[in-house]
């Protein structure tokens, strides 16, 4: 009887990245994990080394290894811009010993791993009014540092993964409180164009918060001067959009209004993306920032927001939309893809 496959995945970020090795033996399990702070190697082959160094007696050394990338991927080389490292599949492998290595952008990581989720993983954003297609095109979008992205297919047969920088594209104000908001924004970042995830990410929250303490009735506001070190300070920032989800959560009516612009741009581009990419099997919203706003990407507010696309309202309304909770999902999706990679005879059934 031969012995279960392992493989290789890997999470790199700017500030950590997580190692892992996984069997699959009917299921993926993983068999042993390492964070790595990110800053403190010169670049990803010797932390590999290292991992491999620390793996437990008897384990197989893995051949296949996926690793996501905060970061777009071209022809199998990546650029972290806040590491200035240059990765490349060829060298990695043949540094490393691997027979094949795959580097993909971390939104695509999560489509691979989707399929496979189990039920502590995921949560229902709206529920399902019908049963939830298995194949067929899906999309996801998160909020964090920026915007992610990523589109798929997914047939018995494989799934097919399609990356995207979406987030970049023009923000589209829909209120006045937005447009007076987009405005401000330019002329405070000196812009030209103002680009979505300036608005809706993790940051664009501390964006939003910023703009509404730039209002006269907000000169004695307790996190004014919070937010004009966020606004100013080029390091040890404080957590500008923590400190507004909380104040909002504690009934602070300034903090509310932020949050609820920002959700409610959130919700329309969530909207958006699932009728430009007619994801018929599903919208999921990932990112840093969707397990802490489960309350909100629930609301009225968001839902409203996402639906309200005209003629094609009622197919938003049925659409199963999900959310990413298992904060290592990143890891995870890393981890489904070495195993298609590992294993050729792969299909999704």
């Amino acid at each position: 009887m031969s012995s279960p496959l392992t493989f290789l995945a890997g999470d790199l970020g700017g500030t950590k990245t997580l190692l892992a090795i996984y069997r699959w033996d009917g299921e993926l399990k993983k068999i042993c994990q390492q964070r790595y702070l990110s800053t403190e190697w010169q670049s990803l082959e010797p932390m590999i080394c290292h991992f491999f160094n620390q793996i437990p007696k008897g384990v197989i050394p893995p051949s296949h290894s996926c690793i996501a990338v905060a970061g777009p991927v071209f022809n199998g080389s990546a650029q972290i811009t806040n590491l200035n490292w240059n990765l490349s599949e060829e060298k990695i492998c043949n540094h490393i010993g691997l027979e094949k290595l795959e580097l993909v952008n971390d939104f695509c990581a999560l489509i691979y791993g989707l399929p496979f989720l189990k039920d502590n993983q995921h949560v229902e954003i709206q529920p399902l009014q019908e049963k939830k297609p298995k194949e067929g095109v899906i999309a996801i979008l998160g909020a964090g540092t920026g915007l992610g992205i990523a589109r798929g297919h997914i047939t018995t047969h494989g799934i097919e993964v399609l990356p995207s920088e979406g987030g970049h594209r023009e923000f589209a104000p829909r209120t006045e409180k937005e447009w007076e908001l987009a405005e401000w924004l330019k002329t405070n970042l000196q812009l030209e164009r103002l680009s979505l995830e300036r608005i809706v990410s993790g940051t664009g929250l501390g964006h939003v918060a910023n703009w509404r303490l730039q209002q006269a009735d907000t000169n004695c506001h307790p996190l004014q001067e919070v937010a004009n070190a966020w606004r100013y300070k080029t390091s040890g920032k404080p957590d500008l959009p923590a400190m507004v989800s909380k104040a909002a959560k504690d009934g602070d009516p300034v903090m509310n209004e932020a949050l609820e612009i920002w959700l409610g741009a959130y919700g329309s581009a969530a909207g958006d993306l699932a009728l430009h990419e007619l994801c018929t099997a599903g919208l999921w919203i990932g990112g840093g920032t969707a397990q802490k706003h489960l309350h909100g990407l629930r609301s009225q507010n968001f839902l409203n927001a996402m639906r309200n696309k005209g003629r094609f309202k009622e197919f938003l309304e049925k659409l199963p939309v999900m959310a990413l909770i298992d904060p290592q999902a990143g890891l995870f999706g890393a981890a489904c893809r070495a195993h298609m990679l590992a294993d050729s005879n792969w299909t999704l059934s």
